[in-house]
């Protein structure tokens, strides 16, 4: 009992001359309002067409999409001085990147190809399905870019699916806009690839 007085005693001077403020427990719910949600790779689809197609065609979605990626680097030049180095910013590069599986019959893809024996102009806009836009039916949050396709490459193994590689060299840094999104595409990208065998036992 003296013990803790003291103890007591102690902590309640301590307080006093640097003015500790007194803890109070709060609860985990007191944050739930600023928590964070993580954004699944399948909310975030784009949409491709040639450029010269504009007036004829949508924006399409490259079927059975397993994985898209895009890059931004920029590169720094190094100048010696006196003081210590100094870095010069380059300009900066973005490149976009698709995998997929390829479907029968798909014609896109050779569209695609085609484009890139032409060196014709591509579209690709990239869209946030977790993002609404703030007016607009089926339109989200995303960006716009334009640019060639550079590198496709197709991978056919013996026990699995045609997988196909695409690399697009962007102009620029694209711009920011909403994107639409008609429902199909975006039932597209909720969609989940199987195996025609069946999963029972």
């Amino acid at each position: 009992m003296v013990l803790e007085r003291l103890s007591r005693e102690i902590k309640e001077k301590l307080a006093e001359r640097y003015h500790v403020p007194e803890f109070t427990p709060r609860g985990l719910q007191l944050f739930a309002a600023g928590a964070k949600e993580a954004v699944q790779g399948k909310k975030i689809v784009y949409l491709y067409r040639v450029a010269k197609n504009e007036a004829t065609k949508d924006g399409t979605q490259i079927a059975f999409t397993t994985e898209n990626e895009r890059t931004k680097s920029k590169d720094a030049d190094s100048t010696a001085t006196k003081d210590g180095s100094i870095r010069t910013p380059g300009t900066a590069e973005v490149e976009i990147a698709a995998t997929s599986i390829l479907s029968k019959g798909d014609e896109f893809i050779d569209e695609l190809e085609e484009a890139m024996d032409n060196d014709d102009l591509i579209e690709i806009w990239e869209a946030n399905l977790d993002e609404p836009a703030e007016e607009g039916e089926n339109k989200f949050k995303g960006r716009y870019f334009q640019g060639y396709l550079t590198e496709i490459d197709k991978t056919s193994s013996a026990e699995d699916f045609v997988e196909v590689s695409l690399t697009f060299g962007i102009n620029g840094d694209g711009a920011k806009g909403d994107v639409t999104v008609s429902t199909e595409q975006q039932e597209m990208a909720a969609y989940v690839f199987k195996d025609t065998t069946k999963t029972g036992a």
